[in-house]
């Protein structure tokens, strides 16, 4: 699935390209961004699904900046943080839907 049919879905998808450490890009649709004691975190799911990865699954990246000012994404490995940053997602997604009923 390539980025323009993405866009062209009813729900316009933000997708982000990250490239690996052996130089591979990855499209991923971003679920959400996280504000989690000190950090900014993004909820990403691949487009197409990777290794070991289940459709309904999503990674946690932690976002920085370099030194020039780029954004810097790094997979979040700490447990604790990741499931801070779903339990985060997951109570803004419950007051979203009270405030729509």
């Amino acid at each position: 699935m390539d980025n323009e049919s993405l866009n062209n879905n009813e729900y316009e998808e933000d997708i982000v390209t990250l490239t690996s450490p052996d130089g591979e890009k990855i499209d991923f649709i971003e679920i959400a961004g996280i504000a989690h004691k000190d950090g900014f975190y993004l909820i990403l799911q691949p487009v197409e699904l990777l290794e070991g990865m289940t459709e309904d699954e999503a990674l946690v990246f932690k976002v920085s900046q370099t030194e020039d000012g780029e954004e810097k994404f790094e997979i979040e490995l700490d447990e604790e943080i990741i499931e801070a940053v779903f339990a985060e997602y997951d109570r803004l997604c419950d007051e979203a839907q009270k405030n729509a009923e």
